[in-house]
């Protein structure tokens, strides 16, 4: 009798404890606080992944990209870059949305679902070329100014959002810091282990590089993962994800043109050659600004030293440690959304 007695009262307390719950979660809802329904937590380890990606023609792209977050949240743009895409922030995203931001996280041109609009444009990869597709993506969503963070080229991306666009840019989280470049500035030869490390941008100068990039796409770009960041045991279904942003019909043509317009053995177009022009003179960045870097980070990087004074506004830098390699945001999703929370309290 009293085993049954106890049971009752448990279940009663069960029951209570759900109809709360189901109160807690209607009011949020109500208060305009849930975040939005494209990421969902997967058991109880708090990871988030994107469920419904969403379209908008911006510029000479209909651009892919996932949004999550209150409609009211603080705007935060997320950049990935070369052999990644969005899925790098689906936990960082997730953690932001639950703290009350905003997040968009576009495909870049050759990536998953972003097309280009014609096929007549030229399937450009150069820097200044990716950073007008996000103003444009900004523009087309109506967003006046974010927080924009990024890693690999979404790094260098942000950075010349925030260098050459300043008034739409609140506050900057970049992976490796400063990143900008120009192709006067990679005529100068590196010391031969520096060399080494970049063999992929000579591969893919010639003929056969680009062949062979087109067809081993996947086992190139998991090679890429693997010594970029060598302490991270990505499984087999964490690559497979994002290996489909690779099926893009202009990835291989976008990444052959990224590398070779670095060594100038490949024109851009003409309407970016003003922003390349002031981008080739190393803009110091003036808006709020996190740098962070991996500990076990394998990809060639500079050293947080060479570039700190790029950084002329707010600033402040954080190695994460634990063996994090190239793609933090991925391997330490909690560091990166703090990041973004810090930067946005700087530009407070």
């Amino acid at each position: 009798m009293n085993t049954l007695h106890k049971t009752n009262r448990f279940a009663t307390f069960i029951l209570l404890l759900v109809i709360l719950t189901c109160v807690s979660t209607t009011s949020t809802l109500a208060a305009g606080q849930q975040p939005d329904s494209t990421f969902a937590v997967a058991g109880n380890d708090a990871q988030y992944a994107f469920q419904h990606l969403k379209q908008i023609k911006a510029g000479v792209l209909n651009v892919g990209y996932a949004e999550v977050g209150p409609a009211n949240g603080e705007p935060v743009i997320l950049l990935h870059g070369w052999p990644y895409d969005i899925t790098s922030f689906t936990a960082a995203s997730g953690l932001l949305a639950a703290k009350g931001y905003h997040v968009y996280v576009p495909y870049l041109r050759g990536y998953g679902t972003t097309q280009f609009l014609s096929a007549q444009t030229m399937r450009n990869g150069q820097q200044a070329a990716i950073a007008a597709d996000i103003i444009a993506f900004m523009d087309a969503l109506q967003i006046n100014k974010a927080v924009i963070g990024g890693f690999d080229w979404g790094a260098r991306t942000a950075d010349i959002i925030a260098a050459l666009w300043p008034e739409r840019c609140k506050a900057l989280v970049s992976v490796s810091g400063y990143l900008i470049g120009s192709q006067q500035a990679n005529k100068a030869p590196l010391a031969p282990q520096a060399e080494l490390s970049w063999w992929y941008q000579y591969y893919f100068a010639t003929e056969r590089g680009q062949a062979g990039y087109q067809a081993h796409t996947n086992e190139f770009n998991r090679l890429i993962w693997q010594t970029a960041s060598p302490q991270w045991h990505f499984s087999d279904s964490t690559f497979a994800q994002a290996a489909t942003a690779f099926n893009n019909p202009d990835h291989v043509a976008i990444v052959i043109h990224n590398y070779r317009w670095r060594l100038g053995i490949a024109t851009g177009e003409a309407q970016y050659d003003t922003l390349e022009k002031r981008l080739a003179a190393s803009p110091a960045i003036t808006v709020p600004a996190v740098t962070l870097e991996g500990d076990a980070n394998g990809a060639p990087h500079p050293a947080p030293a060479a570039y700190a004074a790029k950084f002329t506004g707010k600033y402040a830098h954080h190695t994460i440690t634990g063996g994090i390699g190239h793609n933090l945001p991925q391997e330490a999703p909690q560091a990166f959304a703090d990041a973004i929370i810090e930067a946005n309290h700087l530009a407070q």
